[in-house]
């Protein structure tokens, strides 16, 4: 089966970028503090409901794997550039890390407690997304909980540089209530958003969404 073109060039883009891109991205430390507290929050829900590992997909050079990592998280990493899953392994030694497309997982059925999509799905052309959010929907277990994070909007990017290097994928930025609704389509209970307005190292908004599979009930807080 011929491999979309969209992949074909995320992957050689960012086999490109790899080394700048670990110079120039803030690291989760240096993260926006609503950024970490969401990742925080989702931590936490994937730790009370415990049915499984967490998929970091689209980790890149696995800084965000880590954090989740320390934050009692059992965590592995996917990415579609061998570039960035060789520095991710060379960093992080004791994770697991693996190149695969987030369009069709390496994952069983039922196997996740959850996924994190951290900045990793504004490559994927819209007639994409209803795939790869299915393949979440798939490998995650009842009561598994995902984390997407993105830039929103209503635009679609061709740029020829990235970190100083050149690139040839393409971003289409989404509205969110869109993004929600493309989840909800997939099966997903959408439980939080947080949206932000440009400000800092952000150029574009950005949004995050908590979603869950059915299948168990949440925990309440006791009221």
């Amino acid at each position: 089966m011929t491999e979309p073109s969209f992949l074909t060039a995320v992957r050689e883009s960012y086999d490109t970028v790899a080394a700048a891109y670990v110079e120039r991205v803030p690291t989760p430390a240096e993260m926006d503090p609503l950024s970490r507290a969401m990742l925080a929050g989702f931590a936490e829900l994937v730790r009370t409901a415990g049915p499984g590992p967490v998929a970091d997909v689209g980790c890149g050079p696995g800084r965000v794997t880590a954090h989740l990592a320390g934050l009692g998280v059992p965590a592995f990493g996917v990415d579609l550039s061998p570039k960035m899953i060789g520095l991710a392994r060379q960093t992080y030694p004791e994770l697991r890390f693996t190149e695969g497309s987030m369009t069709a997982l390496e994952t069983a059925d039922d196997e996740l407690g959850g996924i994190l999509a951290w900045y990793s799905t504004h490559h994927t052309p819209p007639q994409w997304l209803p795939t790869v959010f299915a393949e979440f929907h798939r490998t995650l277990a009842p009561g598994g909980h995902l984390l997407w994070g993105d830039y929103v909007g209503d635009e679609r990017v061709r740029p020829t540089q990235g970190y100083g290097r050149p690139v040839s994928y393409e971003s289409y930025l989404l509205p969110l209530d869109r993004m929600v609704g493309l989840l909800e389509q997939a099966g997903f209970i959408v439980s939080a958003r947080l949206e932000q307005e440009p400000g800092g190292l952000a150029k574009r908004p950005q949004a995050c969404l908590v979603a869950r599979k059915p299948g168990k009930t949440p925990p309440t807080d006791g009221r």
